[in-house]
């Protein structure tokens, strides 16, 4: 029962992050096209929607369970995609606590993973492409 439990809990925790990384960007959609496009990416206000919406499917598989495996490796790979584009080494020697940032990705995608293997438990929707 304390694997079942914790393991929902992690399944909150990552919807929680998901769903407030999406809302911090449907708040003020303008102040991250800016990072964006700071960051040197083009259509920044498009790829800001869809890496808002893209989070909130992220939530929503986590909280249901339903493509648990999918979305912690997509995740994985939204996370280091982050971690690379906005706080990699090119962004260290202007602010050393970039570098922080840029390792804390790698441990939430340590999680992933681990959740990726074990999936979601108990009081889950059991859909996946894996098997």
């Amino acid at each position: 029962m304390a694997r079942a439990i914790a393991i929902i809990v992690a399944r909150i925790i990552f919807s929680f992050i998901f769903l407030m990384a999406a809302g911090f960007k449907f708040a003020d959609i303008g102040a991250t096209a800016a990072y964006i496009t700071a960051a040197g990416f083009p259509m920044a206000t498009f790829l800001s929607l869809v890496a808002a919406f893209f989070e909130i499917a992220l939530a929503l598989a986590f909280i249901s369970g339903a493509f648990f495996t999918e979305a912690s490796l997509l995740a994985g790979i939204y996370v280091i995609f982050l971690a690379f584009a906005f706080h990699g080494p090119s962004h260290w020697q202007q602010n050393q606590a970039e570098f922080g940032f840029f390792v804390d990705h790698f441990t939430f995608l340590a999680g992933l993973l681990f959740a990726a293997v074990h999936g979601p438990e108990k009081w889950a929707l059991r859909h996946s492409l894996v098997k």
